[in-house]
């Protein structure tokens, strides 16, 4: 083996140990989050303070390859995390189950593609200041996070839009009124697929925007850009 090969390999180990780290983190602060009350909406959905920010620098200090594969990864720890939440749609006797091939599609959308939509923010690691490449791209790829959420809740989880706005904590609000006398069908299931999937999504994007502007600019983590 000739030097030039010992150091790929070495820099090949220092990247998955650091990416390992990293996504071990993401996934301890989603985990974490989850028993912190005031971070858990009271009709469900939990603000995760910046736990897909490990992942966005994955993909800034490392590129694509390794940006998609960590976010694919996570999205699997994901499923294991939530493993009651992914069990209930795949048990009959539960209220959460929807069938088989239904549940399936809201896992691949949900997990799957939500989380490893995280990827693309390595696609802006090529910008010149480091703080608006990690801040553009963690923005744009959980905006993309996002959409999965709401394509999932818009179509498997539509039934509920009335409940939504006539039963839960936002059922007294002027808007919710306004909604429920203006939408109706797929409309409605779509207004409240945004509404419900982004009041933990956008505050998750400003937190997560916010601590990777701070972040971007620590040495180590421009350090170990490749």
């Amino acid at each position: 083996m000739n030097n030039q090969e010992s150091r790929r390999q070495t820099s090949d180990i220092k990247k998955l140990v650091t990416s390992a780290v990293l996504i071990a983190l993401g996934t301890a602060i989603s985990f974490v989050c989850e028993y912190i009350p005031f971070l858990n909406l009271p009709f469900g959905g939990t603000i995760t303070i910046a736990s897909l920010l490990p992942l966005v620098l994955i993909g800034y200090m490392y590129g694509p390859g390794w940006g998609f594969g960590s976010a694919f990864v996570y999205s699997l720890l994901q499923m294991l995390v939530g493993f009651r939440t992914v069990g209930a749609l795949f048990t009959p006797t539960s209220d959460s189950y929807m069938g088989i091939k239904i549940a399936f599609a809201v896992v691949l959308i949900d997990y799957v593609l939500a989380f490893t939509s995280v990827g693309i923010s390595s696609l802006f690691r090529k910008m010149k200041h480091p703080a608006a490449a990690v801040v553009i791209g963690a923005v744009v790829s959980l905006l993309v996070c996002y959409f999965f959420h709401f394509l999932s809740g818009f179509l498997f989880y539509g039934a509920w839009a009335e409940w939504f706005f006539t039963d839960t904590v936002v059922k007294d609000l002027a808007v919710s009124k306004w909604i429920l006398g203006s939408f109706s069908g797929k409309s409605l299931a779509a207004v409240y697929s945004a509404v419900y999937n982004g009041c933990y999504m956008i505050p998750e994007i400003v937190i997560t925007a916010v601590a990777g502007a701070v972040v971007a600019n620590v040495p180590v983590i421009k350090k170990n850009k490749c």
